[in-house]
C-alpha cells in the first residue's frame, strides 16, 4: 500500500513538473527549435526558397570575397579577442583586490556593458572621427601633433605657375637668374583663405628691377574676375611675415628676408649669377590631418579595442568573483614557504582561477564568433567589406540587396557549426565541474 502511494506521489510530481516546463519548451520550441530547424532547411534551397539547390550554397559560400574576407576577420577575432579581454581581466581583477575602493573600480569599468552594444559602437565611431576638430582619440594626439608640427600661416597654399618646384618636404623654390640690371622674381600663391590674410596686408607692388639687387613679392594671386596667372593685378594683395631665402647655385645659402605688408621682398648687393628663391615648408604647412582609424587597415583592431572597452568590466567582475572564493590559507601557506608574490600569482593563484579563466574565455570566444552589431555600429559603410565577419556577413546576404535567403541561411549555419565545438566543450567542463563536487 505505502509503495502504491508512493509511486502516485511520484506520478503528481512529475505532472506538475511538467506543467511548470511546458511553457519553457515550447517558448523554446517556437523561438529556438523552430529558427534553427527551418535556416538549416533553407540554406538548401534558392534565393527565395523555392528551388532546392543542394549543396550549392555551400560551395558558392566560400568563392567569393567577402565571405572570405568575414571568415578571415572572424579568425581574427576569435584568435585575438577572448585573450585580450581575459588578460586585462586578470590583471584589473588583481588590481582591484589590492585598493580599497575596489568596488567604485569594479562598477567604472563594468558600466560599458550595460550599454547597448550598437549603440557602443556609435559612440566609438564619433570617438575615432578622422578630423581632430571631431573625433575625440585625434584631438588628444593633434595637441602634441600642433606643438611638434604647427600649422604654417598660409596652410594649403599652392603656387600658380608652374615654374615655382616644390620641395619633398613641400617647401617651394624658383630660379632665378641675376644680371648687371638685377632681377625681379615674384611668387604668387593660390588656395590662401580670405581669412588667413594679415589684417596688414595691402595691395601686392609691381616692382622694377634694381642693379645688384633680387626683389620680389609674394602676393594672393587671386580676386573675382582675374584672368592671367603670375601677375600682380589691382585687389590683389601681398602677404606679409614669409621668410624667403636665397640660395646660390651650389647650395650655400646666401641670405634670407621677409616680406612686408605689401608682399615685398629684396636682396642687396647680390652677384650676377643664377641662385634659387626658397619659401620655407612650415609657412604653407598643413595642420595634421588625424589617423584615419576607421580606414580599410585599422577598423578590425580598432573594433577590438572596443570590444575589450565593452567586455573588460565583465571580465574584471567574473575573475573578481573568482579570486574572491580562493582560500586565503592557500596562499598564506605558499608565502610563508618563502613563494614570492609572482610565484605565488603563477603557481597557486592562476590554477585555482583556471575554472573561473575558462568560463570567461569561451564565453568570449562565442561571442567574438558572433560578432555583429559593434561592426555594424562603428565601421562606415564604405569600410564595411575590410571590417566583415561571419555574422554580419549572413546578414548582408540574407536581409540587404537582393537578399538571398537561401545562401544567407547557409552563413548561419556554417557559424553554428563554428560555435558547436566551443559549446560541447564547455558542457563537457560543466560536468567534469559537477563531478568533483
Amino acid at each position: 500500500m505505502a509503495t502504491r502511494t508512493e509511486a502516485k506521489r511520484r506520478q503528481g510530481s512529475r505532472l506538475y513538473a511538467a506543467v511548470f516546463v511546458l511553457p519553457a519548451l515550447v517558448i523554446l520550441g517556437a523561438f529556438v527549435l523552430y529558427p534553427a530547424l527551418k535556416t538549416i532547411y533553407d540554406s538548401f534551397f534558392g534565393r527565395f526558397g523555392e528551388e532546392f539547390v543542394g549543396l550549392d550554397n555551400y560551395r558558392q559560400m566560400f568563392e567569393f570575397d567577402r565571405m572570405r574576407k568575414a571568415i578571415f576577420n572572424s579568425f581574427l577575432w576569435t584568435a585575438i579577442f577572448p585573450v585580450l579581454v581575459t588578460t586585462v581581466g586578470l590583471v584589473l581583477a588583481v588590481l582591484a583586490d589590492k585598493i580599497k575602493w575596489k568596488t567604485a573600480f569594479k562598477l567604472v569599468l563594468f558600466l560599458p556593458i550595460a550599454i547597448a552594444v550598437m549603440s557602443s559602437g556609435i559612440i566609438w565611431r564619433l570617438v575615432y572621427d578622422a578630423s581632430p576638430d571631431l573625433g575625440l582619440l585625434n584631438a588628444a594626439i593633434n595637441v602634441p601633433a600642433s606643438i611638434v608640427s604647427p600649422e604654417g600661416d598660409y596652410a594649403g597654399a599652392v603656387a600658380s605657375l608652374d615654374t615655382v618646384i616644390i620641395g619633398d618636404d613641400g617647401s617651394l623654390s624658383q630660379p632665378v637668374e641675376v644680371g648687371p640690371e638685377g632681377a625681379v622674381s615674384n611668387i604668387g600663391l593660390l588656395r590662401v583663405p580670405v581669412e588667413d590674410i594679415s589684417q596688414s596686408s595691402v595691395q601686392a607692388v609691381i616692382l622694377a628691377p634694381k642693379q645688384g639687387t633680387i626683389t620680389g613679392v609674394v602676393w594672393r594671386d587671386t580676386r573675382p574676375g582675374a584672368d592671367e596667372k603670375g601677375v600682380v593685378e589691382p585687389e590683389e594683395v601681398g602677404l606679409p611675415g614669409i621668410t624667403v631665402k636665397l640660395v646660390s647655385a651650389d647650395g650655400s645659402p646666401v641670405g634670407s628676408a621677409t616680406t612686408g605688408n605689401d608682399g615685398s621682398y629684396e636682396f642687396e648687393d647680390v652677384a650676377p649669377g643664377t641662385y634659387q628663391l626658397e619659401v620655407n615648408a612650415s609657412v604653407l604647412q598643413e595642420a595634421w590631418g588625424g589617423v584615419t582609424w576607421l580606414g580599410p587597415s585599422l577598423v578590425t583592431p580598432a573594433a577590438i579595442i572596443v570590444g575589450l572597452w565593452i567586455w573588460a568590466g565583465f571580465a574584471l567582475v567574473v575573475i573578481g568573483a573568482g579570486l574572491a572564493s580562493l582560500d586565503r590559507a592557500v596562499l598564506e601557506a605558499a608565502r610563508v614557504d618563502g613563494a614570492t608574490e609572482w610565484q605565488v600569482f603563477r603557481r597557486v593563484t592562476l590554477p585555482l582561477l583556471g575554472p573561473v579563466l575558462g568560463v570567461v574565455f569561451v564565453t568570449l570566444t562565442i561571442n567574438a564568433l558572433k560578432m555583429f552589431d559593434l561592426i555594424v555600429g562603428i565601421a562606415p559603410g564604405s569600410v564595411q567589406d575590410d571590417a566583415n565577419v561571419i555574422a554580419l556577413e549572413m546578414w548582408r546576404t540574407a536581409f540587404t540587396g537582393l537578399g538571398d535567403r537561401g545562401l544567407g541561411s547557409a552563413i548561419a549555419v556554417f557559424l553554428f557549426v563554428l560555435i558547436l565545438p566551443i559549446m560541447a566543450l564547455n558542457l563537457r567542463r560543466f560536468r567534469i565541474e559537477e563531478g568533483r563536487r
